[in-house]
């Protein structure tokens, strides 16, 4: 299945799911709650206000990798990488920070497999966030003790 199909699709338009497609084009979903929602708002926010409101801010951002379409739960990309890209869907390039807000239906080896993925897409960062709001950050050279993309 292709991206277009999914986001085209009426079935799937309202669905309380995340949806990504895996390397083979098949649907995965993962449930969030109202909680979760919350916490992206949270971290959009933080992102917007440390970028001092330059770039734009993506919530459900899809980027197409080697294992198919991921979404990431916010993302932040510069007007650089907006100029070259626009609002493309699925981004063929991921923007500078991807995060993945933490969710119980999350596997450890997919959260590793997702900062793998967009920092292999062109990411500067990816940052995972718990459900109390504590951040993990990481870049290609591995986990970071903060952001170096934006301040505290």
């Amino acid at each position: 299945m292709e991206w277009s199909s999914v986001i085209k699709n009426p079935y799937l338009k309202d669905l309380p799911f995340k949806i990504e497609l895996d390397k083979w084009g098949k649907i995965l979903m993962s449930p969030a709650s109202n909680s979760h929602g919350n916490l992206q708002y949270k971290v959009a926010k933080r992102l917007d206000q440390g970028k001092k409101g330059k770039g734009e801010i993506i919530n459900e951002c899809s980027i197409q990798t080697r294992q198919g379409v991921k979404v990431a739960d916010i993302a932040w990309a510069s007007d650089d990488f907006i100029s070259r890209h626009g609002f493309e869907t699925p981004y063929s390039e991921a923007p500078e920070i991807c995060v993945e807000v933490v969710s119980p239906s999350n596997a450890q080896g997919e959260l590793l497999e997702k900062i793998e993925l967009y920092l292999a897409k062109g990411a500067r960062e990816v940052w995972l966030v718990q459900d109390d709001g504590s951040t993990r950050y990481y870049s290609y050279g591995g986990e970071l003790p903060g952001s170096r993309e934006i301040e505290s």
